[in-house]
């Protein structure tokens, strides 16, 4: 089989997707920092590469024999993180990955951004591949930079005929959540008597489902397009009230005004910027969680052969893992 490299092997996406690669047969080259938590993969038989994706010669040593490149690898914290930093490893690290599949003439290039690029809609017309980028006003620097770095995938696209399918996955959920990165939001809901809940929504989607997408985006995919990896759309209660069902927990839900989760995020800016405190809500983070932040996945079930899982199951499966590992 031809050797694929993943970028950000380690992390929650990452580590799924290696044990798929790994289970389908593929020779599988993980490029991780130094400093790394290899946890997530110490079971999974493939070549550890030790670089940093803001420094081009690593990477261009990394993707040095590989046929394939998936890149996961970016940060995806929505506080207490510089612009600057967002911009070196999201767009610039983006950038020097580009580059090298450029030189190195790989088969396929797969990108990982978010379906965040993409405008998000309602229940009844949820976002689809065909919306431009409308979360301007959520003042990102997450979801700014992958646009960004989205944006320049396509322009190699057509400019250097770079073989790369963008593929934009929605909010993760299942197994293997070592860190936690996604799965904090399902850890909050889990042993209080009175839980509280913004008022929006978005899309969930079983990490497996993912990963199918990406391994089918790379032989199915068509170059330069976009595919939504897109599950179920979920209010926020509804969530919640699936959580409770699934730990079997009984609890009062109390919904946040938006005013009241706005007004709080706005705080927590400006204390982040006029001093030094360090909050985990900020004006970005309140305002996403005030949206309907939904979205359609029918093009990558027409176009990759996803299909979707049922939320209850990826909920479940993460529920589980995390209480086998200790988490709660």
């Amino acid at each position: 089989m031809k050797t694929v490299l993943v970028t950000g092997a380690n992390g929650f996406l990452g580590s799924n997707l290696t044990r798929e690669l790994y289970r389908q047969g593929y020779d599988i080259k993980a490029m991780i920092r130094p400093t790394a938590d290899l946890k997530g993969i110490a079971d999974i038989p493939c070549e550890v590469y030790y670089g940093h994706i803001d420094n081009p010669d690593d990477v261009m040593a990394a993707v040095a024999g590989c046929s394939i490149v998936v890149h996961t690898a970016c940060i995806t914290d929505q506080w207490d993180i510089p612009f600057e930093e967002y911009e070196r490893i999201n767009y610039t690290g983006t950038r020097h990955i580009v580059q090298a599949c450029i030189r190195h003439q790989v088969e396929r290039f797969i990108y990982v951004s978010t379906a965040n690029t993409i405008g998000p809609g309602s229940r009844q017309h949820p976002g689809s591949e065909l919306n431009g980028f409308t979360l301007f006003n959520a003042n990102s620097g997450y979801i700014n930079t992958k646009y960004l770095a989205q944006q320049y995938v396509l322009e190699q696209v057509a400019a250097a005929r770079l073989p790369g399918v963008v593929v934009n996955p929605t909010f993760m959920l299942g197994p293997c959540d070592v860190k936690p990165s996604s799965g904090k939001l399902l850890l909050y809901g889990l042993g209080k008597k009175v839980l509280f809940y913004p008022p929006g929504g978005k899309n969930f989607v079983h990490i497996q489902d993912v990963c199918r997408g990406i391994i089918n985006a790379i032989a199915y995919g068509k170059t330069g397009d976009c595919y939504l990896l897109a599950g179920h759309n979920l209010s926020y209660r509804e969530f919640f009230a699936l959580v409770n069902r699934v730990a079997g927990e009984k609890k009062l839900m109390v919904r946040i005004p938006k005013a009241v989760l706005k007004i709080a995020g706005m705080t927590g800016s400006l204390l982040q910027r006029f001093t030094r405190f360090r909050s985990k809500l900020n004006y970005s983070s309140a305002y996403l969680l005030c949206i309907d932040n939904y979205y359609s996945g029918k093009k990558s079930e027409r176009e990759l052969q996803v299909r979707y899982t049922p939320i209850e199951d990826a909920v479940s499966g993460a529920f589980n893992w995390f209480r086998e590992n200790n988490y709660f």
